[in-house]
């Protein structure tokens, strides 16, 4: 067990990994918590919820929506919750983002805190302090930045998760890899078998790694302005594909940081090698490298991206496995990469 802490401006947030989510009243009231739960992992682990006052939320990108918030913001009233309150996102990053949102918002904002439920949330939405939701079919449209004052990690919700979900969080880890840590790239060339296996030895040291680069990166540029938008690595085009295909987030990352890395490989700076060695990773994690679909459609949503600016868009590449940069680029250069994956 491991407790990781990250000072933010609008506070610190402790993230412990490893821990029982029993143990959650050691680190709040319980008498004034009160639980956002997803619906899928209340129905799988609802005896670990006994005891605290659950609001239920849908699962599902559609419900991650301003509609979700208000249902929110009525059972907050119902339960009298105020400043003095503790609201607790349990789920996935839809969860932890709603949570993160309308806990921000309300009565100008009260405490909150996470305990993720899927490995993506686990290294990704829980951590960081960008809460928000869609608007229009456009992600993460609307939101706020605020840390969350604690994230307990209880690695055994994972054992209820489906293959395809968890294939979501593995391409975020190989994404930190990518952009700040070579080693750990390395490591889970090493040891994707153990990883994929769920060994929470394994998870917990893969977890702690993957935190560490995201950490690092927002501790340097909390709202995004500069060196926080590495973290977008494979996201602009993999947002894309997610919105005009079926595929889901992980599957539209993995295709999005393959475009990446070619790209990178015809600007120079990164190596041939590199680029089979991280497709042939994300292969072992059993992700798509390629993508069967029109890219006509996935040049329409990248070109309403929200980080374009006129006919460029800023585009995170690699200098090397491990080391990321930022550069603008146009959307025809983009077009040419996708045209070499469908």
């Amino acid at each position: 067990m491991k407790t990781i802490e990250f000072s933010g401006k609008t506070g610190i947030c402790k993230i412990l990994l490893g821990r029982s989510f029993s143990e959650l009243g050691d680190f709040c009231a319980v008498d004034r918590a009160v639980l956002v739960v997803d619906e899928n992992v209340f129905r799988h682990h609802e005896k670990k919820l006994a005891g605290y006052p659950v609001i239920i939320v849908e699962p599902g990108e559609k419900n991650k929506c301003l509609a979700t918030v208000d249902r929110i913001y009525e059972r907050f009233l119902d339960l009298n919750v105020d400043r003095s309150s503790m609201v607790i996102g349990v789920g996935g990053g839809i969860t932890c983002d709603i949570t993160g949102f309308a806990a921000s918002t309300f009565m100008r904002g009260i405490p909150f805190a996470f305990a993720p439920t899927t490995l993506l949330a686990l290294v990704d939405a829980s951590v960081g302090g960008k809460n928000g939701v869609n608007y229009h079919g456009y992600k993460n449209l609307v939101g706020t930045f605020n840390q969350p004052g604690l994230v307990l990690t209880d690695f055994s919700f994972l054992g209820t998760l489906p293959h395809e979900e968890l294939k979501n969080g593995f391409a975020e880890v190989v994404k930190h890899a990518l952009i700040g840590n070579g080693p750990l790239f390395d490591h889970l060339e090493e040891e994707w078998r153990a990883v994929t296996s769920l060994d929470y030895g394994k998870i917990e040291e893969v977890v702690s790694h993957s935190l560490a680069v995201k950490i690092g990166i927002v501790s340097l540029d909390e709202t995004e302005k500069g060196e926080r938008r590495k973290l977008n690595f494979g996201h602009t085009v993999g947002h894309a594909i997610e919105k005009a295909t079926g595929y889901s987030h992980g599957e539209a990352v993995s295709v999005g940081m393959v475009a990446a890395a070619k790209l990178s490989e015809l600007k120079g700076t990164l190596g041939t090698d590199d680029v089979n060695r991280i497709e042939r990773l994300l292969r072992g994690f059993h992700l798509p490298t390629r993508l069967p679909e029109d890219k006509e459609a996935i040049i329409e949503a990248l070109s309403r991206d929200k980080k374009r600016e006129g006919d460029d868009i800023h585009f995170v590449l690699l200098e090397g496995i491990g080391r990321a940069t930022i550069e603008r680029i146009t959307i025809a250069e983009l077009r040419e990469v996708l045209r070499d994956l469908c």
